[in-house]
């Protein structure tokens, strides 16, 4: 078995798509007619993201939408960039909201955090060794 996609469920998925080409520099990588799906360019693993209304009519009552003024979900997305600083400040201008500044950890690796234009936390990091 293998890793390969994460479905963030969004209102907007062609605005959160452009936020996350402006904000992270990703590429779309296609959005359906309906555009009620869509799917970013990010290397190995796909990163796409659905209307709230494909998942509410499979999970029902089991379903809760992000809010971007509620708590964090308790999960992040990692995105792994080599200037930490300067992909914080291009996502905090695109309008993510600002959670941690970069911080240098004792292991070395640059990590910083950011709310997506959903509410979402998404960990920008410097790669790992």
């Amino acid at each position: 078995m293998k890793f390969g996609y994460t479905i963030l469920y969004v209102e907007d998925v062609d605005a959160t798509m452009a936020f996350y080409e402006l904000a992270f520099g990703l590429k779309r990588g296609m959005l359906t007619e309906e555009k009620d799906y869509g799917q970013m360019k990010t290397g190995g693993t796909t990163l796409a993201f659905a209307k709230h209304s494909l998942i509410q009519g499979q999970l029902g009552a089991l379903y809760e939408p992000t809010q971007r003024s509620g708590r964090a979900p308790s999960f992040e997305l990692g995105l792994i960039t080599e200037n930490v600083e300067e992909a914080h400040q291009r996502a905090v201008q695109a309008g993510a909201e600002d959670i941690q500044a970069p911080t240098k950890k004792p292991w070395g690796q640059v990590v910083s955090y950011v709310r997506d234009c959903n509410g979402f936390l998404v960990e920008l990091c410097s790669p790992m060794g």
